[in-house]
C-alpha cells in the first residue's frame, strides 16, 4: 500500500513488489509481457457471455456487492452505479466503429477499448510504482503505440485465431517459442493459495473491526465486513477486480483501506 500510495490488489501487487525487489539483485531494467493480454485480447471476459452482457465495466461487475459494502448512512447520498454507469457510456462514446466491422469485431472492439483506457492503466502503473519502489526498471514492449495501434483494426476473428484467447499472437510465434508455452491454457497473474494468507488478513481485519476509532468504520458496512469475515469472504460472492480478487484478497484490501485512511487522514466531505 505504502509503495503504490493507495489501497491495491493486495498479494497480486505484492508478489511482484517481491518479484521485482529480488531481481533487482541481477538487473535494473526487464522486460515484461504486460498488456499482451489487453492488445491482442487475452482476458476471460472477451468470451464470457456475463461479461459480454453485463452492460458495465466487464472485469467489475459486482456493483451492488461493492454498494452494500459502504455505510449504511452514506447510501443515500452516495450512488456507484449511477457514477459508473456514467463513466462506462462516456468511454463507449469514443469508441468509433468502421464500416467494415463485423457484429463481433465491433462488440469485442468496445470491450478492448474498455480495457485499454481502464484495466491496462490500472496494470502499468501497478507494474511501475511495485517496481520504482525498489529502484528497479519494467519495460512494457507489447505497450509500444505502433504495435497497439496495428492491432486495434485487426478483425476480432483474426484476432482470437481458433477461438482462443491471444490466438494470433500464439500463431505468430509458433515458431519462435516451444509448443508448452505457446499452446498452454491462460493462467491469471499468480495470487497466493496457502490457507496462511487467509488466517493472516482475516485476523488483521478482526483486529481491525474490534477497533471502534478505526476509519474504516465511518465509511464502511460494519455488520457486512463481519459477515465476510464470518464466511472467510465468501459472503461476498464476485471478484472485487477482475479474476484475481476474491475472498482472502478482498480482506487485505479492507485492511488497507484502513491503512491510507490512518496514514494520510484525508478529509472527505459528502
Amino acid at each position: 500500500m505504502i509503495a503504490r500510495d493507495f489501497p491495491g490488489m493486495a498479494d497480486v501487487d505484492s508478489s511482484l513488489l517481491l518479484l521485482c525487489k529480488n531481481v533487482k539483485n541481477f538487473a535494473t531494467v526487464s522486460l515484461t509481457g504486460e498488456c499482451a493480454d489487453e492488445i491482442f485480447g487475452g482476458y476471460p471476459w472477451f468470451f464470457r457471455e456475463d461479461a459480454l452482457k453485463s452492460g458495465t465495466f466487464p472485469w467489475s461487475i459486482a456493483i451492488t456487492e461493492r454498494q452494500n459494502l459502504l455505510n449504511p448512512s452514506l447510501c443515500k447520498n452516495i450512488d456507484l452505479k449511477s457514477y459508473i454507469d456514467f463513466r462506462y457510456n462516456e468511454t463507449l462514446d469514443n469508441v468509433e466503429i468502421l464500416d467494415s466491422d463485423s457484429s463481433e469485431t465491433a462488440e469485442k472492439r468496445k470491450i478492448s477499448y474498455l480495457t485499454l483506457n481502464w484495466f491496462m492503466q490500472t496494470l502499468l502503473d501497478r507494474s511501475d510504482r511495485m517496481a520504482m519502489y525498489n529502484g528497479f526498471e519494467l519495460r512494457v514492449p507489447f505497450c509500444d503505440y505502433r504495435l497497439a495501434q496495428y492491432v486495434w483494426n485487426i478483425p476480432w476473428e483474426m484476432k482470437a485465431l481458433n477461438g482462443r484467447e491471444k490466438g494470433l499472437l500464439r500463431y505468430v510465434m509458433k515458431d519462435i517459442l516451444p509448443s508448452e508455452i505457446v499452446d498452454r491454457k491462460k493462467s491469471p497473474y499468480p495470487k497466493t493459495w496457502n490457507p496462511t494468507y487467509l488466517a493472516t488478513v482475516k485476523d488483521m481485519l478482526t483486529k481491525i473491526m474490534k477497533n471502534k476509532n478505526a476509519p474504516i468504520n465511518e465509511l464502511l458496512n460494519r455488520n457486512y465486513i463481519l459477515e465476510i469475515l464470518e464466511t472467510n469472504g465468501s459472503a461476498f460472492t464476485r471478484p472485487w477486480f477482475g479474476q484475481l480478487m476474491t475472498g482472502p484478497q478482498l480482506m487485505a484490501y479492507l485492511c488497507q483501506v484502513n491503512m491510507w485512511l490512518e496514514k494520510y487522514q484525508p478529509k472527505i466531505e459528502l
